[in-house]
């Protein structure tokens, strides 16, 4: 079976202890006894977009696990090239990137609108690029990014979800070995289907983001008090796919 950790939203910048949270869950990850296929960080990895975050996670994000990072609304495409991908590159154009292994894809989208918009959109030169990837592939994809495309009834998120969200419906509709959608953007976790397949949010790692029925309001909705919580999926030898939420003490 293939197992995924997935993680969103470790924001390094935005509070005192954003680096000591993440570095709980990188620890905790590297602690298992077993390797992962994958880690997966669905986006808004630094807070304000500026280098200095970027070193920090780049020596966060350090495991004996492959790890595959993908930008956010708090990102900022070149800083996310130079640091963290190493591309010294002045490209502005979207991030996309796939990483194959003997059993899986993973096509790492960028849902980003510059210069740091909240809502996300997969623009055509992104849809192209995930229907190159998605032709080529017999292996399950898993096919991952920021700004969730449905609605997860959390007004907050919803404002600022995946806009245009139809070319990518459409051509997932007609992709079966998509095995999954993996998003983060809404700090919390939260399981719905997308064009027929598993969309699967990762919880937050620097806050938790109350619900309307837990009294949220826009001025009082992060948590920064509860522990950073990550996903594990796992998809098994007869194509089901199965979610675990671990809280990270």
């Amino acid at each position: 079976m293939i197992v995924i950790a997935h993680l969103s939203d470790i924001h390094i910048g935005a509070t005192p202890g954003s680096v000591d949270r993440a570095n709980a869950v990188m620890r905790y990850l590297d602690a298992l006894p077993a390797d992962l296929d994958a880690v997966l960080v669905t986006g808004d990895i630094a807070d304000h977009g500026v280098a200095e975050e970027y070193e920090e996670a780049r020596k966060v994000l350090t495991s004996r696990h492959p790890v595959l990072v993908g930008p956010g609304n708090h990102d900022v495409r070149e800083e996310f090239r130079r640091v963290l991908l190493g591309d010294p590159g002045p490209g502005t154009g979207p991030i996309n990137q796939v990483y194959r292994s003997a059993r899986a894809v993973y096509a790492m989208c960028d849902s980003s609108i510059p210069p740091r918009q909240n809502p996300g959109h997969l623009d055509d030169e992104t849809i192209a690029w995930l229907d190159g990837v998605l032709e080529e592939s017999d292996l399950p994809v898993f096919v991952a990014f920021h700004h969730p495309p449905a609605l997860l009834h959390s007004p907050i998120v919803d404002a600022i979800r995946l806009h245009r969200h139809e070319a990518l419906e459409e051509l997932i509709g007609r992709r079966p070995n998509v095995a999954a959608v993996l998003v983060g953007h809404a700090h919390t976790a939260a399981a719905t289907t997308f064009a027929g397949r598993p969309l699967l949010v990762a919880p937050g790692v620097i806050s938790t983001l109350k619900l309307p029925w837990e009294g949220a309001t826009p001025d009082h909705c992060a948590d920064y008090d509860l522990p950073p919580s990550i996903a594990f999926h796992v998809l098994d030898d007869g194509g089901r796919l199965t979610t675990h939420y671990r809280v990270i003490q």
